[in-house]
């Protein structure tokens, strides 16, 4: 056994001088690496350290000045001009950049997304749709850089309500093996029957509202907008109907449907079927909209004290603040006069808490809203309000969580 020790004693010396060698080598890389950048760069680095921005961007100007290939510092100098609003000196850089013909294809690619990007920023819509236009036209860099600028393609149609392109930038993203779109591809045919209900084009936003429910069956807003529009025309057996479809797309929407749907009832002389089928509503989907909408017809139909006991039938089922300001209001319009300015000094109270609560609060970025949108103002977010008038965190999750869901049963 002896006998082996002098050899295992050479091998971790061999060991030991192979990685003080390549140590070597490597501290001598990295130190001529370091000699070969200019001064500039450190003082950049070191202005930056200090939260000195200003002097930073210029040290690193000054560096890409004197290494013209510092391809990757141009890149962060023109963002960060960007993003502090020096949107004309990014534009600058991403130009200068797109036009280097020593660069590679996907670099230049690069250049052309960012300036698209800085003309969007800008304001100059035109000039970000014409470049992108021209990088998915020539099938310009890689699969990825197509599908950013067809995103950003899609951004510019919405923001500029051109539903049509809108429609068609998001079935190619889907034909490129993007993310699932179907709800927002509905959601653009339903845009695009708005403009034309409103130009007068009936039959042009009944197509369009086709389109929407062929392209997403369970698109809610499809029907409500249908059903609405028969009801104005005075076809409101049709209008019921389209309504009544909603239960079957997704019961919670129920109660953005409640008040056309009764208005449609009582126009045919229907009004006990219409609450019937509200009350029905309510036991399968509570809502407040649905509650709102049944008390006041109870009110006007059979009296304050029916509306007191239908409200406080709900609360017991459903307790909620909102429901009790509910609750409140309508037993003050029961109330005789002598007890009802006590009852209406406790329902002020209850209301200013309960106001805060009743708003739409978008799941995705937590904008809350006193009317229903199915785009979010904050985000741009498609369907993300949930349907109930309330601002519990936890309805928000369930509603982001189904949103996800399908989006990935969708993809």
């Amino acid at each position: 056994m002896l006998e082996w020790w002098p050899w295992l004693l050479l091998l971790a010396l061999g060991f030991f001088g192979a990685g003080w060698l390549f140590a070597r080598i490597d501290i001598k890389h990295l130190l001529s690496e370091s000699r070969a950048l200019p001064q500039s760069y450190f003082r950049g680095l070191n202005f930056l350290l200090n939260e000195q921005p200003d002097q930073a961007i210029e040290s690193f100007l000054e560096v890409t000045r004197q290494n013209p290939e510092a391809v990757e510092l141009q890149f962060g100098l023109a963002s960060l001009f960007r993003r502090r609003g020096e949107v004309d000196r990014a534009i600058r850089v991403h130009q200068a950049l797109s036009e280097r013909a020593d660069l590679p294809a996907e670099q230049r690619t690069m250049a052309l997304l960012e300036l698209a990007l800085d003309y969007q920023k800008a304001g100059l819509l035109d000039h970000a749709e014409r470049i992108l236009n021209d990088v998915v036209s020539r099938g310009a860099g890689t699969d990825a850089q197509r599908a950013q600028a067809l995103a950003l393609l899609l951004e510019i149609y919405v923001a500029e309500n051109d539903w049509g392109k809108a429609i068609s930038a998001a079935e190619r993203m889907q034909d490129a093996g993007g993310r699932g779109l179907a709800r927002e591809i509905a959601h653009f045919h339903c845009e695009h029957a708005v403009a034309a209900h409103a130009r007068g084009e009936s039959a042009a936003a009944d197509a369009a509202l086709d389109a929407a429910l062929a392209a997403n069956p369970a698109c809610v807003r499809a029907n409500l907008l249908r059903g609405q529009w028969l009801a104005e025309a005075g076809r409101h057996d049709e209008a019921i109907d389209a309504l009544l479809a909603i239960a079957t797309q997704d019961p919670a929407y129920l109660g953005l449907a409640a008040a056309p749907l009764l208005a449609s009832f009582q126009a045919r002389g229907r009004q006990q079927e219409g609450m019937e089928r509200l009350r029905e509503m309510q036991r399968q989907a509570p809502s407040l909209d649905v509650l709102q909408v049944l008390c006041n017809a109870t009110l006007q139909s059979e009296g304050a004290a029916a509306a007191y006991r239908l409200v406080k039938d709900d609360l017991r089922i459903n307790p909620t603040l909102v429901g009790l300001d509910r609750l409140l209001e309508a037993e003050v319009a029961a109330a005789p006069a002598g007890t009802r300015a006590d009852l209406q000094m406790q329902r002020d109270i209850v209301h200013s808490h309960s106001s805060r609560l009743a708003v739409y609060l978008c799941a995705h970025c937590g904008f809350k809203a006193k009317q229903f949108h199915w785009h979010c103002p904050a985000c741009g977010g498609w369907e993300t309000f949930p349907p109930r008038q309330t601002a519990e965190g936890d309805d928000a999750e369930r509603h982001l969580a189904r949103l996800q869901a399908e989006g990935a049963k969708a993809a």
